[in-house]
C-alpha cells in the first residue's frame, strides 16, 4: 500500500469512534510503529484534528465534529469543486498555485472510477477569461491578508494613467473581482470615506501594524455595485429613451448590467429606459453604436442627434486616413 492509502486507512479506523494506540494501528496495517507516528504527524499537519490521549486507556481519536462529517466527497461534490477551481483560476485567484495543489490532492485521494469521471467532466467545461498580471498576485495576497487580519495597508496609488502617484492608508474591507478586474474596497484615510481602488493601479503596497475594526455586516460587493450606478440627485427629471429593434437585440439591451437598472417598460421588440440626461452625453450612445442596424432610437431627439454626430465623426476620421 502507498503512503496515501495508509493515511486514509488510519482515518477510516479512527472514524469508527474508538481510540486506537499507535501499536494497534501498526498491527492492523502491518507497518512499523514509527511509520504510524510519521503518518499521524502528516495528517495533523494537513489539518486533520487528531487528539492524542496518554495513559492506560489512551490512544488516538478524531475530534468530535470531524468524526461526524463525511470523510470523502462524492462524485457530484468533486465535480463541483473542480469546476469552481477552473472559474477561480480564470478570474485571477491570487492563491492559484495552492488551489492547483488542492485539486491534485483531491484527485489523489479518490478511486480510479471517480478519477476517470472527474477528468471527463473537467474536459467538458472550459472557462475563458482575461489573464491576470502575475505582478498583481502578491498584491492581492497582501490585500486579502490585510482584510482577514484587519490590518491597514499603505499603498502608492495612481488614480489615472496620467496622474501622479499618491500615498494612501487603506483599511481594507474586502476584494471584488468585476469584469476581469480586481478592486480593493475599504476606508481611505486620505478621503475619510469608503472607496474602491483598482488593484492594477497600485504601484506599491505594504502591510502596516495598525489595526482597524471592520463595520458589522459590511459587504464589499454591495458597496461596489451600488457605486457603479449613477445616483439621482433630484435636480433634473429622468429622460426617457425608447428603443425599437430585433428581439434578440432588445433582450441583450435589457440584460445589460447598467441598462437593466434603468428599464421602465419593455415588449418583445421595444424597450423604454429612464436615466439622467448626462448619460446621453457620455457612454450610452457609444455603447448603442455597437448594435448597428439591429436597433432604432425612437426617442429622444437628443440621442438620435448624438448617434448621428458620432457616426459622422467616425466617417470623417476614416476618410482622413484612407481617402486621398
Amino acid at each position: 500500500m502507498s503512503k496515501a492509502d495508509h493515511m486514509l486507512s488510519i482515518l477510516w479506523l479512527l472514524k469508527k469512534g474508538r481510540r486506537m494506540t499507535a501499536k494497534q494501528l501498526a498491527e492492523r496495517l502491518e507497518i512499523n510503529i514509527r511509520t504510524v507516528y510519521r503518518y499521524i504527524d502528516s495528517l495533523c499537519a494537513s489539518g486533520v484534528p487528531i487528539v492524542a490521549d496518554s495513559g492506560h486507556h489512551g490512544g488516538y481519536s478524531l475530534l468530535g465534529q470531524f468524526n461526524d462529517s463525511p470523510l470523502l466527497f462524492d462524485l457530484e461534490e468533486q465535480k463541483a469543486l473542480i469546476h469552481a477551481a477552473q472559474f477561480a483560476q480564470e478570474a485571477g485567484y491570487p492563491y492559484g498555485e495552492r488551489l492547483q495543489q488542492a485539486v491534485q490532492k483531491l484527485k489523489m485521494y479518490t478511486n480510479q472510477e471517480q478519477l476517470l469521471q472527474i477528468e471527463r467532466h473537467e474536459q467538458g467545461l472550459e472557462v475563458i477569461g482575461s489573464s491576470t498580471d502575475k505582478s498583481q498576485v502578491s498584491m492581492l495576497q497582501k490585500l486579502e491578508l490585510g482584510a482577514a487580519d484587519s490590518r491597514t495597508v499603505l499603498m502608492e496609488y495612481q488614480k489615472g494613467y496620467d496622474s501622479t502617484v499618491q500615498e494612501r492608508h487603506l483599511d481594507i474591507y474586502g476584494l471584488v473581482c468585476w469584469r476581469h478586474k480586481w478592486y480593493a474596497v475599504g476606508f481611505c484615510h486620505l478621503r475619510g470615506s469608503i472607496r474602491s481602488f483598482r488593484v492594477d493601479r497600485i504601484v506599491s503596497l505594504q502591510l502596516t501594524e495598525e489595526r482597524f475594526e471592520r463595520p458589522a455586516g459590511f459587504s464589499a460587493r454591495t458597496f461596489f455595485l451600488s457605486n457603479l450606478l449613477p445616483k439621482a440627485d433630484g435636480a433634473d427629471p429622468p429622460i426617457r429613451i425608447r428603443i425599437r429593434g430585433e428581439e434578440h437585440a432588445i433582450d441583450d439591451l435589457c440584460g445589460h448590467w447598467f441598462l437593466s437598472h434603468a428599464l421602465a417598460e419593455r415588449s418583445d421588440t421595444e424597450a423604454v429606459f429612464e436615466m439622467e440626461e448626462r448619460a446621453i452625453h457620455t457612454h450610452i450612445p457609444y455603447y448603442l453604436i455597437s448594435y448597428g442596424g439591429t436597433i432604432q432610437i425612437i426617442e429622444p431627439k437628443l440621442l438620435q442627434q448624438k448617434m448621428m454626430g458620432i457616426v459622422k465623426e467616425l466617417q470623417t476620421y476614416y476618410e482622413s486616413l484612407y481617402v486621398h
